[in-house]
């Protein structure tokens, strides 16, 4: 498992045993840094002596949740306890000195985001969760081999670097499929995309 999934896993584990109120990123200072909440996340919001008040949540697709009493709180994009903060802040309308916990019980956006998709001229267009040594061939065997319009020489791959810039590399999949060049047989990473374009006519 990656360092920084460790870490999450940490951060979650501890956040079940520490006291009512303090939210998990305050024990962890690189928290914030290494993960954001995401759409379809699971987040468990505990309210301190008010158990009517404690859900547990999806995020949904346009990054809220619903919270009793409230409604209606903005999470996708944001660090547990910016969101904490904001609930207690809107809690306190209604109750006195709230202490709030929100806690990731599922982390279901980060395996939609280290997906690998294939796209294009191939039998089945597909979405596939990423493994340890994947490679393209791997990908497009997934996705039912090429079709009969597909040029498969210029296919791409596309993969988002850290600064957010998108690399196009090119692949010679004809030649991987056809003739066994494993020149460009690459290994993919979580949220690239391999696309085949369909053949001039």
């Amino acid at each position: 498992m990656p360092n920084s999934l460790l870490s999450i896993a940490a951060a979650l584990l501890l956040g079940l045993f520490m006291a009512p109120g303090q939210a998990t990123a305050q024990n962890h200072p690189d928290f914030t840094d290494l993960y954001k909440i995401g759409v379809d996340d699971r987040l468990q919001i505990s309210v301190w002596r008010n158990p009517e008040l404690s859900v547990t949540v999806p995020v949904r697709p346009d990054g809220r949740i619903s919270v009793p009493l409230i409604g209606d709180v903005s999470a996708g994009g944001r660090a547990p306890e910016e969101v904490a903060r904001d609930i207690e802040e809107q809690l306190a309308t209604y109750i006195r000195d709230p202490k709030v916990a929100v806690i990731l019980t599922e982390l279901r956006s980060h395996e939609f985001i280290s997906r690998v998709r294939v796209t294009g001229a191939v039998r089945t267009p597909v979405s596939i969760p990423h493994r340890q040594g994947m490679t393209v061939l791997d990908a497009v065997l997934q996705a039912g081999g090429i079709n009969d319009f597909a040029a498969p020489n210029r296919a791409r791959l596309f993969r988002k670097g850290a600064s957010g810039d998108t690399e196009t590399i090119n692949i010679r999949l004809g030649a991987i499929l056809g003739g066994g060049d494993l020149g460009t047989n690459l290994a993919v990473e979580p949220g690239d995309v391999i696309t085949v374009p369909e053949r001039t006519l």
